[in-house]
Formats: C-alpha cells, structure tokens, sequence
C-alpha cells in the first residue's frame, strides 16, 4: 500500500478514537515519536510504541472527539508529511476551558514508513491560545 494512503488513514484512525492494538497495527515494533517542544510538551519528547500507546489511552479520556482537517500530503517514497488543522472537543476541564470546549492546533506530521509500517513519527504542534 502507498505510504501516503496509510498516513491518511493512520490519521482517520486516531480521529475515530481508535487506541491499542488498532493504534499499534500501523507502526513497526521499533518506531520513534518525537514531539517537539510546544505548549503541554514544554521539552519535547522523544518516546517509543508503548509509550505512544499509552499517550492514546490518555488522549481518548481527555477528548468527547476529535477532528483532523488534512490540508495537505506530501509524500516522497517512504516519507509522508502532513499538514493538519486539529480540533479537539474537552471531555475534561483544562485550564480556562470547561467540558465541551474546543482546542485547537495547527500541526505538521511527518511520517516515515518501512515495509508499510510507520518506523518514524514527528509532531511539529502549534496550539491556538486558550
């Protein structure tokens, strides 16, 4: 399969909510997450599958939804970026914001692929004031 047709639908995948196994059948068992430095990530973060598995789980309790409008693929060979505008709806209080209220990040991902598994992922998120 195209490395370009299974970043979109890694992406439609977390927008439905999916985590574990589901989440973990898109990525070699060696892959990398980087998250650069941004709001919540004030370091960055470097973490591994079981770590980014985790990180779902967490991100599920946070969000009622989420919504990726991809405004852009790129991809040459193994290597996809996408140019994502997020929204994600609170299911839990978080700073100023109550339950039910939007955040919203404009973010680049950058994947890349080996034998139709994602092996690298990088998080460039810039998050809108809240």
């Amino acid at each position: 399969m195209q490395p370009a047709v299974r970043a979109v639908e890694y992406i439609r995948a977390i927008e439905r909510g999916a985590t574990g196994d589901e989440v973990a059948a898109f990525f070699a068992s060696d892959a990398t997450i980087i998250e650069f430095p941004n709001r919540f990530i004030e370091s960055g973060r470097q973490s591994d599958l079981a770590a980014a598995r985790a990180a779902a789980e967490r991100g599920r309790a946070a969000m009622q939804r989420q919504v990726y409008d991809i405004k852009s693929v790129t991809a040459d060979g193994d290597r996809v970026v996408l140019e994502i505008d997020w929204t994600g709806i609170l299911a839990i209080p978080l700073g100023a914001l109550a339950v039910g209220d939007a955040m919203r990040a404009h973010t680049a991902v950058v994947l890349e692929f080996r034998d139709g598994k994602i092996v690298m992922q990088r998080h460039y998120d810039c998050y809108e004031p809240f």
